[in-house]
């Protein structure tokens, strides 16, 4: 399955939580809390399968950094075979990914947008242009907006209205257009609503 293109409000209201963090999200949980879909009313409620609630798990974090079902589960196979706990080591590797570095650092309102900006190459990594949203930071590498994309009208936006702070393994620069990796991210320092351990549940079948 290649990555999720369609209606993200229908995401949201299978799942129940604001994925993509638009707007038009929160919207439709407010006006329709139940599933998407002719039944979605009287979709039977309580408590959801063990399996059900493995695979929403899986597709929160999958849609929430946007990555295809391949994707993901190279993704858990290699944090599989690291040495420490999985499930923290495959939130550690997505949050590693430039585009959500970029959506960190509040130079993108959503990591879509992120995801274009670096497609487009406003992004260099050391002081080199680099195009692909799924490469990886390391420690001490520098993220910068380039100097040509300062003036767009989406980032200086994004800057002002947004005033996103980036967490604590980031550090912001004088000029708010670059962030350095100062650490690899902890547990805490992850905000995306998902309970890992049910993913690494899910693949271990």
């Amino acid at each position: 399955m290649s990555r999720y293109t369609g209606p993200r409000s229908r995401i949201a209201r299978r799942l129940g939580v604001n994925i993509f963090g638009t707007s038009g999200e929160v919207r439709a949980l407010d006006r329709r809390p139940y599933p998407p879909g002719e039944h979605g009313r009287s979709r039977r409620r309580g408590q959801p399968s063990e399996y059900l609630a493995q695979l929403q798990e899986k597709q929160k974090a999958r849609f929430s950094y946007g990555l295809s079902e391949r994707q993901f589960r190279n993704l858990y196979e290699e944090a599989n075979r690291r040495k420490g706990v999985t499930g923290e080591l495959m939130l550690q590797m997505l949050e590693r990914r430039l585009d959500n570095v970029v959506y960190r650092a509040g130079l993108a309102a959503t990591r879509p947008q992120a995801r274009q900006f670096v497609n487009h190459g406003h992004f260099d990594v050391n002081g080199k242009r680099v195009t692909i949203p799924s490469y990886r930071v390391r420690v001490g590498d520098k993220v910068s907006l380039r100097t040509k994309s300062r003036d767009m009208v989406t980032v200086q936006w994004n800057k002002d209205v947004l005033d996103r702070q980036a967490p604590g393994w980031l550090e912001t620069g004088d000029d708010g257009f670059a962030v350095t990796v100062r650490a690899y991210p902890e547990r805490e320092q992850i905000d995306v609503p998902v309970r890992e351990q049910l993913i690494v549940e899910l693949y271990s079948k």
